[in-house]
């Protein structure tokens, strides 16, 4: 199980807290000056955040960087346990502290001119910062977003302000297409076939995004959550089974290409 380790450019970092805002029903944006952060970040990395002091938070939590900007940094994160609770009552001027830039992210081909990325739920998160370093690049991007409803459609207008093509599905069709956004992504692939396909969201979706990829002979990434303790590779918390053998999301990944996931437990060779 091989790990590179740490980012180079990673280092703790005492960050202050611009603003924390709800964006929508259970869903944050904080944004962060984190000045070494966001100048050496690439799209797609993580920070481990230390959400508080107290004992019952000695460990860091991973998430994944929605935008950086100047200075600053934009966190998508949805409130779901105590850690995410602490996090949404943070106010502007409070201190905390991160590691970072954390983590394998996007890469982009150099010879790509289109690119598709198929966001579910807070998987738009990681995809923000790519959609706009493509666009800048001059590569054409499409998106397929998709969410339970339409007020879950977080970074809507990000994408849409930089995509050539952008189109959304929600479970209870209030807008968009109605049922999963994986119905677009394969439709997408086939009307207009991208040189990439990149891709966040729950596991099962991102499986389907691969299949599509690979019926298309399209070289797909996807972006996978694992529970993190350490970040750096020495706890062994955040497995992932490859083609390769185990590899660690924290240092390997977080995105990796499709090809090169064994989504199934029944896959993974015996010597595992």
């Amino acid at each position: 199980m091989s790990c590179a380790g740490p980012d180079a450019r990673a280092g703790v970092e005492h960050v202050e807290v611009l603003a924390n805002e709800r964006i929508t029903e259970g869903v944050g944006l904080l944004v962060l000056h984190a000045p070494h952060t966001a100048a050496s970040i690439a799209p797609g990395q993580f920070v481990h955040l230390r959400i508080a002091q107290a004992a019952d938070f000695i460990l860091r939590r991973p998430f994944s960087v929605h935008r950086a900007e100047g200075e600053r940094l934009e966190i998508l994160y949805q409130v779901l346990g105590r850690g995410t609770r602490e996090l949404s009552s943070k106010a502007p001027g409070d201190a905390m502290d991160l590691i970072g830039p954390l983590g394998h992210g996007w890469e982009i081909p150099a010879e790509a001119t289109h690119a598709l990325l198929v966001a579910g739920g807070l998987g738009a998160a990681p995809l923000g910062m790519l959609a706009e370093r493509l666009a800048a690049r001059g590569v054409a991007v499409t998106v397929a977003q998709g969410a339970p409803t339409a007020a879950r459609l977080v970074a809507r207008v990000l994408f849409q302000d930089v995509s050539r093509r952008y189109e959304a599905a929600t479970d209870d069709g209030s807008t968009g297409a109605l049922g999963f956004v994986t119905k677009l992504s394969g439709r997408l692939m086939a009307a207009d076939r991208p040189d990439v396909v990149y891709c966040c969201g729950p596991e099962a979706m991102e499986r389907v995004v691969a299949e599509q990829a690979a019926a298309a002979d399209v070289p797909c990434q996807v972006s996978l959550e694992r529970l993190m303790a350490c970040g750096v590779g020495a706890c062994l918390s955040c497995v992932v089974s490859t083609r390769d053998g185990l590899k660690r999301a924290c240092c390997n990944g977080p995105v990796f290409e499709a090809s090169e996931v064994l989504w199934d437990a029944s896959e993974v060779p015996p010597r595992h």
